[in-house]
């Protein structure tokens, strides 16, 4: 699924040069869960926007499902992000004037999936996450747990190939989180390839591998027993 070799990321502000990411290099096959883990400024962040087409790196490779995606032009990268990655954000990045149902029916409306197709796919995918019985409230009508749930049926309806979660639990209370890690945990067990950011250890836990950043290095792989 994923293959990135020796990648870096430079910024240059004036005379201040920042490496953030320092020849990393590791694989993801399809069907994975894998946690990248580290602290505040680790490079975990750059990584994650690496993966998922929001950057392009200074120098070296990255291969998502067999392209190689490290120099594709912001138009190509945004043909990759809305047909090979779903993403979930910390702040969820719902539209707050509308049902939750539209809000999970925005991705096929830029696909162009007709209206009465996309309502039925956006009805699915938020009964998959158990909203079915809200899907006319608007996101300031539920909880900061079920807002992550639409943010997740949102990132799924165009069936991608992986999900980027960056801190899903960062704004939610202990249980309310677990409730949400386990969701990912059932959907990693369905089949999809998910890699989650955190800073968390009990969360990155949830994964059945954490990869841990330290000052732009990836430091350890480990396999979560």
């Amino acid at each position: 699924m994923i293959r990135v070799e020796n990648l870096w990321k430079v910024y240059q502000n004036g005379s201040i040069k920042v490496e953030a990411l320092k020849g990393v290099s590791f694989e993801i096959a399809e069907g994975e869960m894998v946690a990248i883990m580290g602290p505040s400024g680790s490079g975990k962040s750059t990584l994650m926007h690496l993966l998922g087409c929001l950057d392009t790196p200074t120098k070296g490779k990255y291969i998502l499902a067999g392209n190689d995606v490290s120099a594709l032009k912001e138009d190509q990268l945004a043909e990759i992000r809305n047909s090979h990655i779903g993403f979930v954000f910390q702040q969820f990045n719902l539209l707050s004037r509308v049902s939750i149902l539209h809000n999970v029916e925005v991705p096929l409306i830029y696909k162009g999936v007709k209206k009465r197709k996309r309502e039925k796919i956006a009805r699915e995918y938020l009964e998959k996450v158990g909203l079915g019985h809200r899907l006319h409230h608007n996101p300031n009508e539920i909880s900061g747990g079920q807002r992550q749930r639409v943010a997740i049926a949102r990132a799924l309806v165009n069936q991608p190939s992986l999900i980027l979660a960056d801190e899903p639990t960062g704004n939610l209370d202990t249980k309310t989180g677990e409730e949400i890690m386990e969701l990912f945990r059932q959907l990693n067990e369905q089949g999809h390839t998910i890699i989650l950011v955190t800073h968390e250890e009990h969360i990155a836990r949830y994964a059945r591998r954490i990869l841990y950043i330290v000052d732009g290095e990836i430091t350890r792989d480990e396999v979560v027993s």
